[in-house]
């Protein structure tokens, strides 16, 4: 209920500076090609600076996406370098145990 009162409020508000603004076009005591070029400018200044806010958007976003390429490389070598060191670990564990099981298997064969 409290959503649907502050929705019509806010659709009344948007309304209200709608029709001001067209009655103060209307009733604007220039003519109406200034007040047309006033508007065109307006917009036009409003679409540049959109334009400016977005390429400096744009820039931050790539900055920030190449520090976090570098980031994850970092990471992604250390990972690397540490498996690499516990590769040599791996294989020593595997040789170990395949010694067991020859042994076993040794012990195991009639003679």
């Amino acid at each position: 209920m409290a959503n649907k009162n502050l929705s019509n409020g806010l659709i009344a508000i948007l309304a209200g500076v709608g029709v001001g603004a067209l009655v103060g076009v209307l009733f604007a005591p220039e003519k109406g090609s200034i007040t047309r070029k006033r508007i065109k400018d307006e917009v036009e200044n409003e679409a540049d600076e959109l334009k400016k806010k977005f390429k400096s958007l744009k820039r931050k976003a790539l900055k920030e996406k190449k520090e976090k390429e570098v980031v994850f490389e970092e990471k992604f070598n250390a990972l690397i370098e540490k498996a690499d060191h516990k590769k040599d670990d791996v294989i020593a564990a595997l040789e170990k145990k395949l010694n067991e099981l020859k042994e076993l298997k040794s012990k195991s064969l009639p003679k």
